[in-house]
């Protein structure tokens, strides 16, 4: 179900798709750690404009059979290379984030390179896992679209 998955740049008619993603509340909640507001669009608009300008952070589209359906991403956080994806729900449980984020690692070699979801977000774990990543911790967190503190898992790709 995921040969017609590709990678390519972030360009201008992706950010709709990926804001739109991003509304879900289903997503949001198995996210954790998000924006404030996820419907603050000129947040939204300003934090994409940083980081396509960022030469330190390399975001990509995520493509299936000819149609945005989420983004990846490595960036540096607390000096330390870190990898994040976001997958549309409609594409949820088809092997899609395994194979983009695996594609992604072909891409960016920087090891190690580290990752984090929420504890009880078992699939974007397994996802991780199965790409070659390890549980290297926890901790509690504030996530921002639970309102609450939960547990944050941290992994590290060797």
């Amino acid at each position: 179900m995921t040969d017609g998955v590709s990678l390519r740049a972030v360009i201008d008619d992706d950010l709709p798709i990926f804001f739109e993603q991003q509304q879900d509340p289903v997503a949001r909640h198995m996210a954790g750690f998000t924006s404030k507001d996820a419907s603050d669009r000129d947040a939204f608009d300003a934090h994409w404009a940083k980081i396509r300008i960022d030469d330190t952070v390399t975001a990509m589209t995520i493509v299936l059979d000819g149609r945005v359906a989420g983004n990846i991403g490595s960036f540096a956080l607390g000096g330390k290379p870190h990898v994040t994806y976001w997958i549309g729900r409609e594409h949820w449980g088809k092997g899609l984030a395994t194979k983009a984020l695996s594609m992604f690692l072909g891409i960016i070699t920087a090891r190690p390179l580290h990752a984090s979801a929420a504890g009880d977000n078992i699939a974007s774990i397994r996802v991780l896992e199965r790409c070659g990543f390890a549980i290297t911790g926890s901790e509690k967190a504030f996530a921002n679209a639970r309102g609450e503190e939960i547990e944050e898992v941290m992994l590290t790709l060797e």
